[in-house]
């Protein structure tokens, strides 16, 4: 057997049609190619400049801190709820999949009082359901999934929702991992104190940074805690110096991630926002009219079903994972399994930014059909 290190790296091309990561455009492959300059290097900190005013464009904000956490999308998350939480503050949280509870689990690690609600997977939350919960006590942040990437649902009436938490005096968390630059983002219309997200999915760009967007409200709570963050690294105050005009250090931030993102952001910027989650719906209703054809329908109803992320109903006596490795095997095609009771009813379909695509939804739609018949 054949080392990696005898042949150097040199990995399949794979078609990135699972929750994420996307594939990305060669000119954010080629982004990466350049040398790296210090974190500090004014060069950089030109394109940090200008990064946040495309992430504004893009969470549709003027908030002061807005920037690209180092980490993951897992990392905007903790730092959304561990820069707001003291120990015992009362949050609560909407769970209607895997990410929600993970949500939960963070909040709870950060020594919170910790209240769940939940619907069953796949369904989302009314508004009405969401008042009832926060009437029962005085909570300081209510934080919920935009787009939940285990089952494939769009929470809608996002303002409505809003409006309510905002009635009850608590902070709104979104999580917008899978839906910033896939469908429509609008942090200051809704009124959201924090948004976070994640450069790997509907942004094209590689895994690595976590877009967040701070409202003046948050921030002023943040900067005014009665004890330190729990967490130093993802601590935003000092965040917030390390990207605004003082520039303190705080982490050595690699600039290749930074030149692929702000060329993801760009490449955004270029093609349009609109168009952009046009793209997006008319692709989806292509993919939905193909599996539904070969017997794999959405699991979603129409009505808040997501265009970037589909679950596929596995038909009956089919294994799903036999499939997927096929798929992947004899056709470079990347799809995910279910989470939890949907990991063996559901496949989950990504297309994001530059994965969704005519020619990738012909690919797929051939290739499932082919492995279906046999």
């Amino acid at each position: 057997m054949t080392n990696i290190q005898d042949q150097g790296i040199n990995p399949p091309q794979r078609f990135l049609l699972g929750p994420g990561p996307s594939n990305v455009d060669p000119r954010v492959l080629r982004a990466l190619t350049n040398p790296p300059v210090g974190h500090l290097d004014p060069y950089l900190l030109k394109i940090y400049a200008e990064e946040q005013d495309l992430l504004r464009m893009l969470f549709k904000t003027e908030n002061e801190w807005t920037f690209a956490l180092s980490g993951t999308g897992t990392s905007g998350m903790e730092a959304a709820m561990a820069n707001l939480i003291e120990p015992d503050d009362q949050v609560l949280i909407a769970i209607n999949g895997y990410f929600g509870a993970r949500l939960a689990e963070i909040a709870s690690r950060l020594g919170a009082q910790v209240d769940r609600i939940e619907c069953p997977l796949g369904d989302i939350f009314t508004v009405e359901t969401i008042e009832a919960a926060l009437e029962k006590k005085n909570y300081k942040i209510f934080a919920l999934i935009h787009a939940e990437t285990s089952t494939g649902a769009e929470q809608l009436n996002i303002k409505q929702i809003s409006e309510v938490v905002h009635r009850y005096n608590a902070l709104f968390v979104l999580d917008t991992v899978t839906s910033l630059a896939g469908i429509p983002v609008e942090v200051d219309e809704w009124v959201i104190d924090i948004a976070y997200s994640a450069s790997q999915k509907s942004i094209s760009a590689p895994s690595g940074l976590a877009p967040i967007t701070v409202s003046p409200r948050a921030q002023n709570i943040i900067e005014n805690r009665t004890s330190p963050v729990s967490s130093f690294y993802l601590d935003l105050k000092g965040y917030a110096g390390y990207w605004g005009q003082s520039h303190l250090y705080h982490h050595t931030a690699s600039a290749s991630q930074h030149y692929a993102l702000f060329t993801a952001l760009n490449i955004i910027a270029e093609e349009g926002l609109q168009a952009r989650f046009n793209r997006h719906m008319e692709n989806a209703q292509l993919l939905w009219e193909g599996l539904t054809n070969l017997g794999c329908a959405p699991f979603i109803p129409i009505q808040y079903r997501l265009p970037v992320l589909t679950t596929a109903q596995v038909p009956k006596s089919i294994n799903p994972h036999t499939i997927r490795n096929e798929l992947l095997s004899e056709f470079n095609i990347e799809i995910a399994a279910g989470f939890g009771d949907l990991k063996e009813k559901v496949w989950r379909i990504g297309l994001m930014g530059y994965s969704s695509s005519k020619e990738n939804i012909a690919l797929l739609l051939a290739a499932l059909g082919q492995l279906l018949e046999r």
